[in-house]
């Protein structure tokens, strides 16, 4: 057969496609925009009640969307305006779990523009305000989740994680925020930015409300590859007792001390092991030195990978086995045809990046990170033998004050990163479980410690934690 007419039977082919039945049915638009006088901080951007589709240990709790997580019929923006019209039409495993164990969905909170920020300024909808200092920013990129749990206005709320998106707003918001185990949750109908980075967790005002969250929403997914033998434990049971006597904590040197950090910051979490002592934990210092060494290894990952799903892959990529998400990928698609100069300006710095890389040393970095993950993992396996639980600031330094209207590309992007996440992104490369706690504040803003386990330890991090919280108030110290 001549080559041309082979081609024309293949494109034909592909054609038919189109002509399958959909996957999924087109559903109405459900809620609202927020009002303005009901979003003084800027988190909501979608407002709606959907009830809970049996009941369950979630019954009563009010629960919050991040705007990169699919909920059907609600818009979901990702922060971008390549989103703006997007409106999903199936729920996210996280949602449809949430629901069925009795929690009732809200609406959808505000994120960072495609989630590549730490801080609170880069989303469409505009900087999202500290809860405790509206001037201030509330952290990233789980912005709106972390703000609306700590006003009040949601138990729990959802976000996702890939460098420190679920801790550094929890920590700068005064709320608690979990990154579990790399799988543990899946992330299956969720935007993602990097397939070997991407983990979906909770944020709560309470620790017990954190450990209800995760039961709901730990388990294997057919539909995720990202899961592989999935170990689920008993959260809420766990709680109880509060008692940590013997527990063993390690303080890690590395952890304190940046050229970035605060010494009240690292005063205060240290003043948080010390009460952990008094609580009967064993505290100990240790030295992990990869910590302050290994940065790069997850930077590549993330710059490298990031664009090749994000930005040339459309949101799907390709070579994986589960659900993928083809509306949105037109949506992404069509959306930077149309205006490629509305890409993020941290995605633009990603992709300049990578090219640059690749065109003096292909993809060769990319793969002496990957290849470096396993001997980053190990050097915190060998200190979590040691001890049962690791402890240093989640943030080395205090929320920072948003940046003015119309500053340059520089302070847009350079407040979005500014070594925010330079404890917490390890542990995205590594998968360990991570969670951050209130354990004091400096002149009004809240500090988050961050207490780090074993992998599937989402347990004993739980337990620590609500001894801690229920044997101080943070806010008084």
């Amino acid at each position: 057969m001549p080559v041309f007419e082979e081609i024309e039977q293949l494109y034909a082919g592909l054609e038919s496609l189109e002509e399958q039945p959909a996957d999924l049915a087109a559903v109405a638009w459900r809620g609202q925009a927020p009002a303005a006088d009901e979003n003084r901080h800027n988190a909501w951007t979608w407002r709606a009640e959907l009830p809970p589709t049996a009941a369950g240990p979630l019954d009563g709790k009010r629960v919050a969307i991040k705007d990169n997580i699919c909920v059907a019929g609600l818009p979901m923006r990702n922060g971008s305006p390549l989103l703006a019209d997007f409106v999903p039409t199936v729920d996210a495993t996280v949602v449809e779990r949430i629901r069925a164990a009795g929690g009732t969905i809200i609406g959808k909170v505000a994120c960072e523009d495609l989630c590549l920020s730490g801080a609170s300024h880069t989303g469409i909808s505009g900087p999202v305000r500290n809860a405790r200092l509206p001037s201030h920013s509330s952290g990233g990129s789980s912005s709106g989740s972390a703000t609306v749990v700590a006003l009040g206005e949601a138990d729990i709320a959802l976000g996702t994680d890939q460098g420190g998106s679920v801790r550094i707003p929890a920590s700068w918001s005064g709320v608690y925020g979990l990154k579990p185990t790399f799988g543990l949750v899946p992330y299956t109908g969720i935007f993602p930015i990097e397939m070997t980075l991407d983990h979906c967790g909770p944020i709560a005002g309470s620790v017990a409300d954190l450990a209800l969250a995760l039961a709901a929403m730990a388990g294997p997914d057919p539909l995720d590859p990202r899961q592989r033998d999935v170990q689920v434990d008993d959260y809420v049971g766990a709680l109880s007792p509060p008692d940590i006597a013997g527990m063993r904590i390690g303080l890690v040197s590395e952890g304190f001390g940046h050229p970035v950090s605060e010494a009240e910051v690292d005063r205060i979490v240290r003043a948080a092991a010390d009460r952990f002592a008094a609580l009967g934990a064993v505290v100990t210092e240790l030295s992990i030195p990869l910590h302050r060494a290994g940065l790069p290894i997850w930077a590549i990952i993330l710059m490298e990978g990031s664009t090749d799903l994000l930005v040339t892959g459309g949101a799907l990529g390709s070579n994986w086995a589960g659900r993928y998400m083809a509306e949105l990928n037109q949506q992404i698609v069509a959306g930077l045809a149309a205006d490629p100069a509305g890409l993020a300006a941290t995605a633009k710095l990603n992709l300049l990046v990578t090219e640059h890389v690749r065109r003096h040393h292909g993809r060769s970095y990319y793969a002496r990170a990957q290849n470096l993950r396993p001997r980053l993992r190990q050097a915190y396996d060998e200190a979590l033998a040691e001890v049962d639980l690791l402890l240093m600031p989640t943030v080395p330094f205090c929320a920072t004050p948003l940046p003015p209207s119309g500053c340059g590309i520089d302070v847009t992007v350079g407040r979005a990163r500014d070594g925010i996440d330079t404890n917490t992104s390890l542990f995205d490369a590594t998968g360990h479980p991570a969670l951050s706690f209130p354990c004091g504040q400096v002149d009004g803003l809240p500090v988050g410690a961050m207490l780090i386990g074993r992998h599937w330890g989402e347990a004993r991090l739980l337990k620590a934690a609500h001894a801690f919280e229920q044997s101080t108030d943070w806010q008084q110290l």
